[in-house]
């Protein structure tokens, strides 16, 4: 398998994972196993996630195909996890504390992920208390933090939410944190938009991989100065961003067009010079702390 399909690969199972598509990703990673040629410890990390998924999702043996026996009596993904849970809770009185120890007290792995993904489900206010707590207290790579406000969303946590975040203290409103990429507010969506005019049909790898950098992004800098500072829906900001974002991307392909000719495409003026390398660095500042840890 090349790079960059295994790349692509792996994106998509963090998708899958991200948006509870857990018949889709058992289906994916019965495709990965069967693949030739990988370093074996991609196979184990397939391997484990894969049984903790059948294992919590017995339905879900065959995949996405086979998590349905009857159409008239279908069950959706999110209801067999809350059922999942509560049965769990109901034969354990530990379970909920093994979930917040699997969450906050390993390093990150999809079990960290997973782990979150049920506490949503757990109906115990001690879970908010921890979540925030432990948001508050501890510095958490900024994918993992947006991870956390998801899970306070979908508990149903409303108020606000306070954290160091990317060398600021920042103020979120838990029952406004966006669930979905389209959740995003309009000016979030725009800068794709811009970015999609300019590659979607001549560069459409490019854009491919501006659509999974543009996410991470905005949920790594949602609720900081920088994010505020683009919901202006200014199109001179709007440009600004999207032909960062096409930098950025452009950086780590091969044959992309030199950073005069970006700016050109999106007009970045003199004027606009100093705000486009700002955002620039930003991204960059992102980029170099990609790996996630807690």
């Amino acid at each position: 398998m090349f790079p960059k399909t295994l790349d692509y690969y792996q994106i998509e199972l963090t998708r899958m994972l991200e948006t509870e598509r857990y018949g889709e990703a058992v289906e994916l990673l019965q495709f990965l196993l069967q693949c030739q040629g990988e370093d074996p410890r991609h196979y184990e990390e397939w391997q484990a996630l894969l049984d903790w998924l059948i294992g919590a999702f017995p339905t879900l043996k065959n995949g996405a195909s086979g998590a349905v026996a009857d159409e008239e009596d279908e069950e959706t993904e999110e209801s067999l996890a809350r059922r999942h849970v509560e049965a769990k809770l109901a034969e354990d009185a530990t379970y909920m504390d093994k979930l917040l120890q699997a969450a906050m007290g390993r390093p990150f792995s999809e079990q960290t992920l997973l782990a979150l993904d049920q506490l949503a489900y757990v109906n115990q206010g001690e879970v908010d208390e921890a979540l925030t707590h432990w948001l508050s207290e501890t510095e958490l790579h900024p994918m993992l933090q947006y991870r956390v406000l998801q899970t306070l969303r979908r508990r149903g946590y409303t108020g606000t939410v306070s954290f160091f975040r990317g060398g600021e203290w920042v103020e979120v409103e838990a029952e406004a944190v966006p669930l979905k990429p389209e959740d995003f507010p309009a000016a979030v969506q725009a800068v794709l938009e811009r970015v999609g005019q300019q590659t979607q049909v001549h560069d459409p790898t490019l854009f491919y991989f501006a659509q999974e950098l543009w996410l991470q992004l905005v949920m790594a800098l949602y609720g900081t100065a920088d994010y505020r500072s683009l919901l202006g829906d200014e199109d001179a900001v709007l440009d600004v961003w999207a032909a960062a974002l096409h930098q950025m991307v452009a950086n780590s392909l091969p044959g992309g067009k030199t950073e005069e000719e970006i700016r050109s495409l999106y007009g970045i003026t003199d004027e606009l010079r100093l705000r486009y390398e700002q955002v620039c660095r930003t991204f960059g500042k992102f980029m170099s702390s990609s790996q996630i840890r807690n």
